[in-house]
């Protein structure tokens, strides 16, 4: 009782002095964020290594079982390569890039984004050196946790784990396909024969996934004690065609969406948590921006309802919803006392890309309490990264270099131990604990970036190596925080997230000297100059046509609109064999099929019924399109 009300006496000194918190440096934590995957990287570093208290390991991974496994990442503070885990961190850190790639580059970490992407793709390629063969885990849980060693003087049982035919695993495989049809969209432009690499690998491993179907933990038992798949595989199947979608637009996996909605549990999961195990809310915003960039088509009536799961999970976010997730007495997300801080960054990732899904389509979130506007999705993950960053009742940064106040006893072995490099004398599997883990002292390396397991349900926390519940860091807490940070370093500048996806190529650039790097594909200028008008307005016989601006962003100096376009069927009749002509377009269009000089309606539209309306969208630098129907038949 006493313990409550002094955590509560330090909440509202928090709310009465605000300004006792100066603005955070998002481009630094970002910065730093990704700094940390260099720490966590498995076999032969490279040259540009800028984490130099490590050294290379793992170097005969696979070997016994003939199979070059050398690389990847450890996944937290031990040092084992678990699968699954490291699967969803790929897949994470591209759906940032995706996203916010452009951020990234503005503050010169693209180039180290995309490394720390293909450090992790390179090693799923070994990884899966036959189409039904997908390599899990290399190492043991229960033997490495015996033992207090640095990476580079492991003694422990390196034996590898393996899916295959008569032992499958559809969540590993659908994860790791996920991981590699993201990555392919991140290499599209810069590097278009690796992208092409791991869209055929996605393929396959999708193909493994659905055609073999089973938990992974089942076959790869000694999983189970560290990364039990509790959820099942269904998630990971729709999560990876979601993903496979994303990077091909082929209408295969868009029907496997719809046609498997239900039965996967798609439509019919409400979600609270996101996070390696349990995708279902990452599925379902996935396919509501499907949806809000006009692609659903014919499944649109599916793609509403994963759309109004999706935003079950975003109103219980942010405490409007008709289950709100639990949070500490500051505000923070709490779902476990063990690494909660997974599932906040998680969770802050999807309210952020969600927010800009709902301002580049002017739309609002549905919550059992109302209309929200999409801003407040945005102040919620902002919040939720300023406490990890130091506003919290302790005014400690569970991000390890940032700030004055940080862990500084991990539980992590490579940075608990001194560097291998300062000190070449091998450390024994059991001397480590006698000598470095129950160390009362800072850690001899700082393991900079790293986001902690973070504070309990009372925003209480221990920095002692042997709290692991609280000091261990893990790669899946901070993938998704790269998009975040980068999206809050750019400002309040608006952009359209539901145009094509370009990944910038990366660039080298100075902190003294940003670069823009275009997002989209160059636009030619039209002569019109740009404008916001009002609804347009115009009629063809028994059909009439209505545009207007939904909404407006500005991009490198330039503004853009979204045009709502309306195209309704006044008759008695249906309306078939529509040709609509458009001219003084300038830009990407969604709802109608192109057809020659004319446009006419989708391939899942066979005509507009009588009373009924069509909508298609478009977005441009200009002022709206001249839009008119040429011809059509009545029936």
């Amino acid at each position: 009782m006493e313990q409550k009300a002094v955590v509560a006496t330090l909440f509202l000194v928090l709310l009465c002095f605000p300004v006792a918190f100066s603005g955070h440096d998002y481009g630094q934590a970002l910065s730093k964020s990704i700094l940390f995957f260099e720490a966590q990287r498995s076999g032969y570093l490279p040259r540009n290594q800028r984490v130099n208290w490590r050294s290379n390991s793992g170097l005969h991974d696979g070997k016994a079982s003939g199979v070059d496994l050398v690389g990847g990442y450890y996944d937290a503070g031990d040092n084992v390569k678990f699968g699954l885990p490291m699967a969803f961190t790929v897949t994470m850190m591209s759906w940032s890039i995706i996203e916010y790639g452009k951020q990234m580059g503005e503050n010169g970490e693209l180039g180290h984004a995309m490394d720390a992407v293909k450090w992790g793709t390179d090693y799923f390629i070994k990884a899966h050196p036959q189409p039904y063969v997908l390599y899990g885990e290399v190492g043991d849980g229960n033997s490495d946790h015996y033992c207090w060693q640095r990476p580079e003087d492991m003694t422990t049982d390196r034996r590898a784990y393996k899916i295959d035919p008569s032992n499958p695993g559809s969540d590993l495989a659908g994860e790791t396909a996920a991981a590699m049809a993201a990555a392919s969209i991140v290499f599209r432009r810069s590097n278009p024969a690796y992208s092409s690499e791991l869209l055929r690998h996605a393929h396959q491993l999708f193909d493994f996934a659905d055609k073999y179907r089973g938990k992974y933990d089942s076959s790869i038992t000694v999983a189970q004690k560290y990364y039990r798949s509790i959820s099942g595989y269904y998630d990971e199947l729709l999560w990876a065609a979601a993903w496979m979608y994303q990077a091909t637009n082929n209408q295969y996996y868009l029907g496997y969406l719809a046609k498997n909605a239900e039965a996967m549990g798609g439509t019919g999961w409400s979600m609270t948590e996101f996070g390696w195990d349990v995708k279902y809310a990452g599925v379902q915003t996935l396919v509501s921006k499907f949806l809000m960039q006009g692609k659903a088509g014919r499944y649109a009536p599916v793609f509403e309802k994963y759309q109004e799961k999706a935003e079950y999970f975003m109103c219980g976010c942010i405490g409007k919803g008709s289950r709100n997730v639990q949070k500490t007495p500051a505000g923070l997300i709490f779902r476990q006392r063990w690494n909660n801080l997974q599932f906040v960054t998680s969770a802050s990732f999807l309210s952020t890309v969600y927010s800009d899904y709902l301002t580049s389509s002017g739309k609002y979130l549905k919550c059992a309490s109302g209309n929200v506007a999409p801003s407040q999705l945005l102040s919620f993950a902002k919040s939720q990264v300023d406490y990890i960053l130091g506003d919290n009742p302790r005014a400690t940064s569970y991000m390890v270099g940032y700030g004055n106040n940080y862990p500084r006893q991990v539980h992590h072995r490579g940075s608990s131990i001194v560097s291998y490099k300062a000190n070449p004398k091998f450390v024994a599997c059991r001397e480590g604990y006698a000598t470095w883990f129950s160390r009362k002292a800072s850690d001899p390396n700082l393991l900079t970036g790293a986001i902690v397991g973070g504070p309990d349900a009372y925003d209480n926390f221990a920095d002692e190596r042997d709290n692991y519940e609280q000091t261990e860091p893990a790669t899946y807490n901070n993938a998704p925080l790269l998009g975040i940070l980068a999206r809050l370093s750019s400002g309040s500048r608006g952009y359209n997230q539901l145009l094509p996806v370009v990944v910038p190529a990366p660039k080298v650039v100075t902190p003294q000297k940003p670069i823009a790097v275009n997002p989209q594909k160059p636009v030619p200028r039209p002569k019109t100059s740009p404008a916001a008008t009002p609804a347009v307005s115009t009629t063809s016989g028994p059909i009439s046509v209505q545009q207007k601006m939904t909404t407006s962003w500005i991009s490198n100096g330039k503004t853009y609109y979204r045009y709502s376009t309306v195209v309704t069927n006044k008759s008695t009749k249906d309306v078939k064999s529509v040709k609509i002509s458009i001219s003084k377009l300038y830009g990407p269009i969604w709802g109608l099929t192109k057809s020659g000089d004319f446009y006419t309606l989708p391939s899942w539209l066979n005509n507009i019924p009588a009373g009924k309306s069509l909508e298609f969208v478009y977005i441009h630098s200009a002022s709206p399109a001249d839009v008119a129907v040429s011809s059509y038949t009545l029936s």
